[in-house]
This record gives C-alpha cells, structure tokens and sequence, in this order.
C-alpha cells in the first residue's frame, strides 16, 4: 500500500519500476539482484518510487529464492518506509553538525570537553586562541596543566571536577596559565555530563579570558578610591575651616577672660575678675557643645538614657526658640495629648531639636512658619537596621522655607556637608542629629522640595519598661565640704592631672598622681590598700584606662573606680553593670567631679 500500487498495476512489471530515474540509469536494480544471487542475500537503503512519482526512504532486503534441488526459482523483496526515521536522522545529523560548526568557530570562548579523568576530547578555535594549543597537541592531555603550578601543587584541578560531578556545576575565576607560560584571569564554568542511564560521561568546560575586564575593574576601583580620598580631603577642608572658624570664636572669648581676669585681680577688683572667669567658662562650654557636635556624628557621645517626657521638654525650650528665630518667623506647637514617655538624652535631644530650628531658621531669612509636632508613630522594621523598637515617639519639625535640591537631600546627612558660606559652619549639625537618632535606637526622616519646605521627624524608642527606671533628677553643686580618702589620678594630659588633683587636695582629699597606666600599676602596687578610688583618664598610652581599672579591681576589688574622658562608649555598659564604677565626660566642672567622687566612694563596694 505504502507504494501506492493496486496488485494488477504491477503483477508482470519488472520491480525496477520502483527505483528512481537516477538509480535506473546507473543500473542500480540490475546490481541488486545480482548480489542477492550471488550472496543469496542482500540488504540496502535508498530513495524509492511511488506510481505517483512520490520519493520515499526505503529499507529493503532482497532475498534469493531456491528449489529443493538449489534451482532459483526468483527473489523476494521486503520494503519498509523509513521516511520519518530517516529525516529525523538528517535533522539531527544537521544539528549536530551546526553546533559543532558553532562551538569549533566561537573565538571568544574556550569551549571544549573532557571525560570523566579530566582528559581533554575536544577543542575548538576560541580554545585554541586563548590557550594557545592547536587540537592536535592537546587533546589526549590533561586538564590541569592550564592551571597554575600553585594552584596544581594544591589540587585546585581534581577538586573543581569533584565539585562538578557532586553538584553538577563548579564556577571559579582565577589564574590560568597559556602554552606560552604567560597567565590570564579566566572566567570558568565546568558542568557535568551524564547520558540517558545517568552515567558520567565526562565534563563540559567553558573559558573566558576576562584579564582586560579584570585590568579595567582594577583601574576603576584606583579611579574610586583616589575620587574617595579627593572627597575626604575636600571634606576635612570643610570641616577644618568650620571648627576653625568656631574654636577660633571660642579661644579668645577665653584667653580675653582670662587676661582681663588676671589683670582685675592684680588690680583687687575680685568681683569683676569673677564676671569674667564666668565668661570664659561660658566660651569653653560652648567649646564642649561643638566637640558633642562632633561625636554625635560619630555616634560616639556619651548618652545618658532615661525616659522623658517629650511634650514638657518641647515647652520648655519654647522661649528658647522663639529668642533663636527671626521676628518674622511664627512658631507653632502642636503636642499630641497622652504621648508616651521616650527613651534618650534629654541634653541631646535639646540640642538637636535646637539645630534643626537653627537650619530652619537660616532656610527661611524672608520669613515663614515653623512647627514642631509630636505623635506616636511606627516604623516598619525593614527601615532601619538599628531602629530595633517598633514603636516610637515622633517629633516633626516642619518649615516653610526654600527647601533642598535633589542633590543636596541626598547630601543633607553627610559630614561636613553644608550650603552655608565657607568658613561659617561644620557642616555637623544635621550629621549629629542624625548620629543622636541612630545611637539612640531610633531614626530619622527627611522630606523637602525646593520652594517648598522641609520636615524632618524624630523617631524616638518609648520608654516602655525602662519607664520604671527612676529618672536622673538634677543635683545641686557639691558643697565645699571637707572629704577624706586616697584617690589616684592618672592622666597623661600633665595639665589636666595637675588641676584635677589640686582641687581634689582642696575638697580635702590625699591625692596620688600617675602619667599613664604603668606609672599608676607601680603606684597601686605600693600603695594600693590605702586607695579608694581610681580616678582615671581612659586613652592613656601603654596600660589604657580601662585595663589597668580591670586590674586594680582583681588585685582590689573594694576600689571604686572613675573614668574621665570624652569618649565613653566602650565603658558605658560597665558603667551600667557595676554601681562601683562612674563615667565624667570630658570637659566637666569641678563642682560636678567632686560630687561624683563623693556619691562613688559613699557608695558599697
């Protein structure tokens, strides 16, 4: 049937009716019969011919026919299509031969296969312009000596196929070495093969050369890093010419008190000589003010945590405010009723409210409106790694002033960034509010269009449990009252150590003095049983101020100890953990130092 022919068309005909045009001129047919004669047998594939003219594939066998006697008595002949074998053969045929054709012309890509031991079977052009090797001096040789002998000697080749062959993919970029000896950065891929039972048949493996991608990454992470120390110089420049300007301000309020104070005492005139210490003392405080500035962009100002009420400390900095804006500037509070207690430094929290006004204040110089909000407000989590809490008191300060570029409120936080002239500010202000949020555990939000204002809000941790902490109520200066105990002071500062122990012997106290840590072991070992407190600077060179307090402790565990120092981050906790030891932040009046050596030797060991 499938040769589209009735029994009575073809009963009589000679069978070659069935071959093509072609293999009838070339006496195909003939052929055939004769070696099925001559081999009783034969077998062939070819193209076959319908009555219609249509070209099938045929698989046919001819088989010699014989009588008992040997007599051949004819042939028999069996066909079967094979059309849609066969050009499914073809076609696979032909795609193979392209990809083949594909992979042996790719010249950017080493791409080649190894079996199963890491032995090179293939390779193709792209191979051979990377590595070097011609098909014929590598196939057969192993994988490995593209590697490194670092890399051999640590077998970087046997662990990349065992990789491949456990997970089915090993990548890596690294050193490979050329048949020239000289080396490239490759990029490499190795997967594994298996066959149709699951069995590994070998390894597929693709390289790039990405040394001039690696060289040009290199060169702009240099670029990077020079544009990185550029901007850092740029912005000590800032941030010199800022502090400059201020401590400049500041010194000689000082040494102006200081001299007019001397001179009035020469002259008798000791209550004009106090006015102006007090001025002086006023010019260094500000001083203290700017270097808190500095730590809370830093994140590293001492924090003194307790729960406060928003809403009352909003209202007392009202009149503070109101005499820092311009006349023409309105003020409006808008305080939510029931806000709960919130956890931070209630100084801190001043001054940053304090310097957003300021910011505010010089954003608007025609005039406008500033209002400070409060409210309950939730951040999602995701927001801020360090905002732990997820409820918070929020304090908004809006304005109406000329508001940010895109360029600068993205900026707004960065240090020492500032549009103020130069020389007339730090560019510290936003930084250290945004340092005192952070460190506090809470955060901080910024919105502004150009023309159209700026907000800002607050996002400070609720007391919650700590509420029940009691809150640090203000203490009255320390009387003049004679004290009694041995105290050792040891700060490398010679000036510092100086005046902190002649006030101390002036409070009454027997005062011992040590430069730094080592000196103050020696001291502690000779006199250690008549000390009772440990007065101590913490950045001290050798023995630090933390260490050796560690150690007088072990040795003396009865010693109370008192750090003073302007960067207390790293003994808050102890603080917190041990009522025997006290943090003084650098700069202090001597009034509150002798207050704290007296409630820390009052206190039980």
């Amino acid at each position: 049937m499938f040769k589209g022919s009735a029994i009575d068309e073809v009963v009589g005909k000679p069978f070659s009716l069935f071959y093509t045009v072609e293999d009838i001129d070339a006496g195909v047919p003939q052929q055939d019969l004769e070696t099925a004669t001559a081999c009783g047998r034969m077998s062939t594939e070819g193209w076959r011919r319908r009555l219609n003219d249509e070209v099938f594939r045929a698989q046919v066998s001819i088989e010699r026919v014989r009588d008992h006697h040997g007599m051949g008595l004819g042939f028999v002949e069996i066909t079967r299509d094979i059309t849609d074998r066969y050009r499914a053969e073809q076609a696979l045929r032909e795609s193979q031969r392209t990809l083949r054709l594909f992979i042996e012309g790719v010249a950017d890509y080493a791409l080649f296969r190894l079996d199963p031991q890491g032995i090179v079977n293939s390779w193709n052009t792209g191979a051979q312009r990377i590595k070097g090797y011609s098909a014929a001096e590598i196939i057969g040789q192993h994988f490995s000596q593209f590697y490194t002998p670092e890399d051999r000697a640590n077998n970087k080749p046997a662990h990349a196929l065992e990789i491949a062959r456990t997970q089915g993919r090993y990548l890596d970029d690294g050193w490979r070495v050329r048949k020239d000896g000289t080396r490239f950065w490759a990029s490499v891929v190795v997967d594994a093969l298996y066959d149709e039972t699951g069995e590994l048949i070998g390894f597929a493996k693709i390289t790039r050369d990405d040394t001039e991608l690696r060289e040009t990454r290199l060169r702009l992470e240099e670029a990077r890093e020079q544009l990185f120390q550029s901007q850092k110089l740029e912005a000590l420049g800032q941030l010199t010419g800022g502090i400059a300007h201020d401590f400049n301000n500041m010194l000689q309020g000082m040494l102006t008190a200081l001299e007019l104070g001397r001179s009035r005492l020469k002259c008798g005139l000791v209550a004009e000589a106090d006015k102006l210490m007090e001025s002086g003392v006023a010019a260094a405080n500000c001083a203290a003010r700017l270097t808190r500035r500095l730590l809370g962009f830093a994140r590293q100002q001492p924090l003194h945590g307790q729960a406060i009420a928003v809403n009352q400390l909003v209202r007392s900095m009202e009149e503070l405010l109101r005499r820092t804006m311009s006349e023409n500037i309105d003020i409006r509070l808008d305080l939510a009723a029931g806000l709960p207690m919130a956890w931070c430094d209630p100084q801190e929290l001043e001054s940053a409210l304090l310097n957003l006004a300021i910011n505010a204040r010089d954003a608007m110089p025609a005039g406008g409106s500033l209002s400070i909000l409060t409210s309950v407000g939730e951040l999602p989590q995701a927001t801020g790694g360090e905002a732990a809490e997820q409820h918070f008191v929020r304090v908004r300060v809006d304005d109406t002033g000329a508001g940010m570029s895109r360029e600068v409120l993205r900026r707004a936080f960065d240090p020492f960034f500032t549009t103020k002239p130069g020389g007339k500010g730090t560019g510290l202000g936003l930084s250290m509010v945004h340092g005192f949020a952070k460190q506090s555990g809470g955060e901080i939000r910024i919105e502004s269009q150009e023309g159209m204002g700026t907000t800002i809000e607050l996002f400070l941790p609720q007391a919650g449990e700590r509420a029940s902490k009691p809150m640090r109520e203000p203490q009255p200066p320390a009387s003049r009252a004679k004290s009694s105990g041995v105290v050792l002071v040891v700060d490398d500062d010679d000036v510092i150590r100086r005046l902190v122990g002649q006030a101390l012997r002036e409070a009454g106290f027997n005062v011992l003095e040590a430069p730094d840590g080592d000196a103050a072991w020696a001291v502690l070992q000779e006199e250690g049983p008549h000390v009772s407190l440990l007065l101590t600077d913490v950045g001290l060179p050798g023995l630090n101020g933390q260490q050796f307090a560690e150690t007088a402790k072990r040795l003396y565990p009865s010693i109370k100890v008192l750090f003073m120092t302007g960067y207390a981050a790293d003994v808050q906790l102890a603080e917190a953990q041990d009522t025997t030891l006290a943090v003084l932040s650098k700069p202090f009046e001597l009034a509150v130092l002798l207050q704290k050596v007296q409630e820390l030797l009052a206190t039980d060991p």
